[in-house]
């Protein structure tokens, strides 16, 4: 990735994160950011947050997967 790709992905993500109200997407993204790089992020997931990880990992190995171009479309049309 280069730098300028750096640079737009930061901005995006800000501008995403600008909009967001959804506490608990919100409460997840900043125990990312408050975790130490040198430790296991995954001990510092609740026990829901890693279910829900391990939810979805499941999906995907059973192949319960939608393409992006679904995704956006579901949440854009309701």
């Amino acid at each position: 990735m280069s730098i300028a790709e750096i640079k737009q992905t930061k901005s995006n993500l800000i501008a995403w994160i600008e909009q967001l109200s959804d506490s608990n997407l919100l409460a997840f993204l900043d125990s990312i950011r408050s975790s130490k790089s040198e430790g296991d992020w995954w001990e510092n997931l609740s026990e829901a947050q890693r279910t829900h990880i391990n939810e979805g990992v499941d999906d995907a190995e059973q192949g319960r997967t939608i393409s992006s171009a679904e995704f956006w479309n579901r949440l854009k049309n309701g």
